[in-house]
């Protein structure tokens, strides 16, 4: 009984140590992040931004990163079930938001079955992540199955950009863009005041660009 009272009062201080120990991915599962770390057979440092898991239960444990690569831009899959044999080829289609959804080819690593890449078509899924609120994804696998999982995009853009910056990359021109759609809907969401002060403001744009 003392030592179950000698633990009980060290007991916050234990589970203090317990988390500080724990990596920091561990604890910022939920989210988008940030990593930089050394390939021990190249001694090569590389970056990439790492989405989060899905919910226990709901989808696949699939994971999108965004890796820069002896300054090469890779976009890769990453799954805990059986995607391919080594060095095979095999489709990802993913879907941002509602929009029409995108096949792409991949290929798994020569020392890997589940895990793949693509190089040619990284930096356009890339922008693609920086458009949206979501990401749904689907990979058919050699045993044809089907895996799939919804990635939320929430604090992606800060990890992806920050990648590209390592591998030299700008921002694409189509995030930068702005539809009619997008501004007729903030323009609704205006008071009838601020809707006046920024028609005017556009008027006395299109004046001075006659």
């Amino acid at each position: 009984m003392k030592h179950c009272r000698f633990f009980g009062n060290r007991r916050p201080a234990i589970i203090l140590a317990l988390l500080i120990a724990l990596p920091v991915n561990s604890l910022a599962a939920d989210t988008w992040n940030y990593h930089q770390e050394s390939d021990s057979l190249t001694n090569l440092t590389y970056s990439f931004a790492q989405s989060p898991l899905p919910r226990p239960g709901l989808y696949d444990n699939l994971r999108l990163e965004i890796v820069c690569k002896e300054n090469k831009l890779q976009a890769v899959i990453d799954a805990d079930d059986l995607i391919a044999s080594q060095n095979s080829s095999f489709d990802l289609e993913y879907q941002i938001d509602k929009k029409t959804a995108i096949t792409v080819p991949m290929k798994t690593f020569p020392d890997s079955k589940r895990k793949g890449y693509t190089i040619e078509f990284a930096k356009g899924i890339a922008d693609d992540l920086l458009m949206g609120k979501a990401v749904f994804i689907r990979v058919n696998t050699m045993i044809r199955t089907v895996l799939s999982s919804s990635i939320p995009l929430d604090n992606a853009a800060e990890p992806i950009k920050h990648v590209f910056a390592d591998c030299g990359l700008g921002i694409s021109d189509s995030e930068a863009a702005y539809s009619l759609a997008e501004f007729e809907k903030e323009f609704n969401q205006l008071s009838s005041e601020q809707q006046q002060q920024v028609l005017l403001k556009i008027r006395q744009v299109i004046m001075e660009t006659r």
